[in-house]
């Protein structure tokens, strides 16, 4: 790819210099607010914008970020190919052009070109990191991720302005190039769910029959199936104590000793060595809510029933630590079983199946003591149990290398997505002479993150 004859020096701060025919406007010479309330209610589509899939419908969103609101007059308006911004994380990406006609928080806004422009173009604009790093000094705010940017600095941001025939072969250039990327991306991240699938074959099969063959029986459950001639299946009452979490609020959680949060134990297999959370617990708190070697916990709440039940060993104790209100501890009696054995028991798909099977949701799924009580768990005899968590241990090992070698490429070509778009949008590659084929539009494998402001706050 080459580049262009000839270029000329710009007052635009995230950007030296531009190809020479190209031109310089401030934002709001290009771009317009449309200030359109949804009052009268003329949609119920509601849009949530996301850092990584754009502008997304509410309803695919998930169990991330805020929730919408009762009173769709709440909202404002955005319409098919409007780039909607959200003010208060522009500076991290929260950009993208909608596809969609629907209502949208205030806090973000919806811009639409004033001239002959493509919408598109200057959406990837939005999302370059040099771009968003200029834009920081421009919010109101204390955080400095969070600081709203009003509209009236946005209008006077400058923007490189290419005719809109090279905007066109610009953003055409860039889908096509991105969906390649995209789709290499794709591919990669299935392999990382194969090994993962691996991975918990592997442990089903350990932790239920066992890393040698042996003679097998009939648990009596049917999700558990056959185990072992010698081991023996008994419900996690019948050797536990439980605890609900602590449940405060406020300033209890500005400072202080370690507090085990939600996130420490969710998807994690052991529990975080320092843990994020500080709490201002008392000797009596700190002695209920204890955090110690060998304890069990368990997600207790969510809207997802998946998200509840997903448990984290205690390796190592947690010093003055108390937890969480959203968390059951699960403390072990003495010598039935072994730590790092039950850190791969639980992960099996019986434990979830059980989970599944005996949980009601209406508005959000919950975990109660008397539900966890009755939760079977195969026991081998302890020696057994040692020799299956090493063996895991070091499949685990395995797994993890083949993962880290599949993830170290995914963000080399990520890294390499982010230079093209920088590259090809600022002109420092010319595109102009690219032929482009036929291709399929593959989006971006990224997981969804939701924007979390859906507040009534509105331009200064």
């Amino acid at each position: 790819m080459n580049k262009y004859d000839d270029y000329k020096a710009t007052a635009i701060p995230w950007m030296s210099d531009i190809p020479s025919h190209w031109n310089i406007e401030r934002l709001k010479t290009v771009l317009v607010e449309r200030k359109e309330k949804n009052s009268p209610v003329k949609t119920t589509n509601i849009l949530s914008l996301t850092n990584t899939r754009g502008v997304i419908p509410y309803t695919e969103k998930g169990n991330i970020g805020n929730k919408s609101k009762d009173n769709n007059e709440d909202y404002h308006l955005a319409y098919q190919n409007d780039l909607v911004i959200n003010s208060m994380n522009v500076i991290i990406g929260s950009v993208g052009v909608s596809n969609y006609y629907g209502a949208i928080s205030p806090v973000y806004y919806a811009l639409y070109p004033r001239t002959n422009a493509n919408i598109r173009y200057y959406g990837y604009i939005f999302k370059l990191e040099s771009f968003e790093e200029s834009l920081r000094g421009l919010g109101n705010g204390i955080l400095e991720i969070r600081k709203r940017i009003p509209m009236l600095k946005l209008n006077s941001v400058l923007l490189p302005i290419p005719s809109r025939a090279e905007q066109d072969k610009i953003v055409n250039f860039l889908d096509w190039k991105i969906s390649e990327l995209n789709k290499l991306i794709k591919i990669k991240k299935r392999q990382i769910s194969l090994i993962e699938e691996q991975e918990r074959a592997k442990i089903t099969d350990a932790v239920l029959h066992g890393i040698e063959k042996q003679n097998l029986k009939n648990s009596g459950n049917k999700w558990i199936g056959e185990i072992p001639e010698g081991w023996n299946v008994i419900k996690l009452g019948r050797f536990c104590r439980f605890q609900n979490g602590i449940s405060e609020s406020g300033d209890f959680f500005t400072s202080g000793t370690p507090f085990v949060g939600y996130g420490d134990v969710y998807k994690h297999l052991e529990l975080p060595e320092e843990v994020a959370g500080v709490a201002k617990s008392n000797e009596q708190q700190q002695e209920v809510f204890s955090v110690k070697e060998g304890d069990i916990f368990f997600t207790r709440t969510s809207e997802t029933i998946d998200e509840v039940g997903m448990a984290a060993v205690c390796k190592k104790t947690i010093e003055k630590a108390v937890f969480s209100g959203f968390v059951i501890r699960c403390r072990p009696k003495a010598g039935v079983v072994d730590t790092d054995y039950m850190k791969y028991f639980l992960q099996t798909t019986a434990v979830r199946n059980h989970f599944t099977s005996m949980m009601n949701i209406v508005i959000r799924a919950s975990l109660g003591q008397n539900l966890l009580k009755q939760l079977p768990v195969v026991i081998p005899p302890m020696e057994e149990q040692k020799q299956i968590a090493q063996y895991l241990d070091e499949w685990h090992v395995k797994f993890e290398k083949a993962k880290k070698i599949i993830n170290d490429e995914i963000a080399v070509l990520e890294e390499f997505k982010t230079r093209l778009i920088s590259d090809v949008v600022t002109g420092k590659i010319d595109v102009r002479d690219i032929e482009i084929p036929e291709y399929e539009y593959v989006e971006d494998q990224s997981e969804t993150e939701a924007d979390e402001d859906e507040t009534d706050e509105q331009e200064d």
